[in-house]
């Protein structure tokens, strides 16, 4: 079995590989919902345990009542069916076609002038609007920084994102994100006694306690778990036994919760937002 993956796109590159082989990937980060395989468990959200309950949050009172939408994105495969999803979702909630901007840009995009320019000539219109952001990786740090550069602050145009967790934090400026929300399944300040041992013991095997956990570990961490009680219910590391033997297995994960595997394999996930 392997534990990894980071992309849709990688996830998919290697799928074959997995299937030829019959091997089993654990995929610990969002995907679109739209596959299921015999060789993937999904430890990661689905637009409906992430993008969605962020949405509707965001239309809620207490959301700030958001009436127009930017959804702005790397652009790959879990990004562009995130959006279609979430976009036929807000038109079936309402929203005008009018009142939806996608834009897409490349991984490691940085020069977010233009783009940061647009959200806010959008979201000048006199309703309230927000930006459900499905940025990638390191794309995130000039993006945040040319939002403050441009005086968006998140009173009046909040961003909602579904890829910046504590470890990306730990690399960027934090004065810029006041205010900014994010939409993951796990973070790092969730009070559990789970969460709590969990922290502390992997401070411990790693010898530096100021490293932040983060949504990808904690789904790698059930991943692991379902797969060691696997193998002791199936007696043996094989393939087909252990498939057989995952569904309906279930763990504690750390937000107090259970994990447990569907025949679908893809785990039910809460839904926190910070």
């Amino acid at each position: 079995a392997v534990f990894g993956c980071w992309t849709s796109s990688s996830r998919k590159s290697v799928l074959p590989v997995f299937k030829e082989l019959n091997s089993i990937l654990f995929y610990p980060v969002q995907y679109e919902g739209e596959e299921s395989e015999k060789n993937v468990i999904y430890t990661g959200a689905a637009p409906n345990q992430q993008a969605i309950p962020a949405v509707d949050y965001l239309m809620s009172e207490e959301g700030g009542s958001v009436k127009r939408w930017v959804l702005e994105a790397t652009d790959y495969v879990y990004p562009r069916t995130t959006n279609k999803i979430l976009e036929q979702y807000l038109l079936d909630k309402g929203v005008a076609a009018a009142d939806i901007k996608i834009n897409y840009t490349p991984f490691g995009f940085s020069d977010w002038q233009t783009e940061v320019a647009a959200i806010k000539e959008f979201g000048s219109a006199g309703m309230k609007t927000a930006v459900v952001s499905t940025i990638n990786g390191d794309a995130n740090v000039p993006f945040y920084k040319e939002l403050a550069n441009q005086g968006i602050k998140a009173e009046d145009i909040p961003v909602v994102a579904f890829s910046v967790g504590e470890e990306e934090l730990a690399g960027m400026d934090t004065s810029n994100l006041v205010g900014h929300l994010a939409a993951l399944n796990y973070f790092e300040s969730v009070q559990t006694p789970e969460n709590a041992a969990f922290i502390k013991s992997w401070h411990e095997y790693i010898k530096n306690d100021k490293r932040t956990t983060n949504d990808p570990m904690e789904a790698a961490y059930l991943g692991f778990n379902l797969w060691v009680k696997a193998v002791e219910k199936a007696g043996s590391t094989d393939t087909d036994q252990l498939l057989a033997a995952i569904v309906a297995l279930s763990v504690p994960n750390l937000t107090g919760g259970t994990a447990t595997v569907p025949p679908t394999h893809h785990l039910p996930n809460p839904v926190p937002l910070a």
